[in-house]
């Protein structure tokens, strides 16, 4: 009885906070940050560590890279009277003219290139999600450049001539530039080893994985 008498007074008597000296205390916040407080004495030191940034691996690049180019040889069609009005913009692809007539000799090239893109990266779940994004986004870009061939051949604006024409020239010359920007957007992105959202086309290709 005495010795639980003893007991229980030791207990009434302890500072509830002496059980927490030395134990540190750790706190995260949003940004992958977390901060550490570590009691010394009368005194607590605050230590901030960051998590560990995981890069982008090589082949996951070159990958995407690779992916965004189907959709634009595909729409170096659109360009054709954007280079009969400045010829000297030409010299500036003549780099990659090797590489889309290789790409252009092979029959029904797009059909494959597309079908592979699809079927073997965009549905291929050993890939990470940041390729198969990428691969969709240039599938879906490479499906809106197939809209305004067939508008074109339903229409048919260029036989009328005049302001029918002109549409269509300004149409496809729109087409290009915005193809052409969403070529160089995704490489870059991919180069520095960030996810690249084009407009009216990441959404769409998000819903798809």
């Amino acid at each position: 009885m005495a010795s639980l008498c003893l007991s229980l007074h030791q207990t009434l008597n302890t500072n509830p906070l002496a059980a927490l000296r030395g134990r540190p205390l750790s706190l995260s916040f949003p940004g992958s940050s977390t901060v550490s407080i570590r009691p010394s004495g009368r005194r607590a030191t605050a230590v901030t560590t960051r998590a560990s940034y995981t890069p982008t691996p090589a082949t996951e690049r070159v990958i995407s890279i690779a992916s965004y180019a189907l959709p634009f040889f595909n729409s170096l069609q659109y360009g054709r009277f954007l280079f009969a009005q400045y010829p000297r913009l030409g010299l500036l692809f003549e780099p990659i003219f090797p590489i889309l007539n290789l790409y252009r000799s092979v029959p029904y090239a797009s059909f494959v290139a597309f079908f592979g893109l699809y079927l073997g990266v965009v549905r291929n779940t050993s890939l990470s999600r940041y390729v198969r994004f990428n691969a969709m986004q240039a599938v879906t870009l490479d499906v809106l450049l197939a809209v305004p061939v067939l508008l074109t051949r339903i229409l048919d604006p260029g036989q009328g001539g005049g302001f029918g024409m002109k549409a269509m020239m300004w149409g496809h010359t729109g087409v290009f530039v915005f193809s052409f920007m969403c070529f160089v957007y995704g490489v870059v992105s991919c180069l520095l080893g960030k996810t690249p959202y084009i407009p009216f086309v990441a959404d769409a290709a998000g819903r798809q994985l």
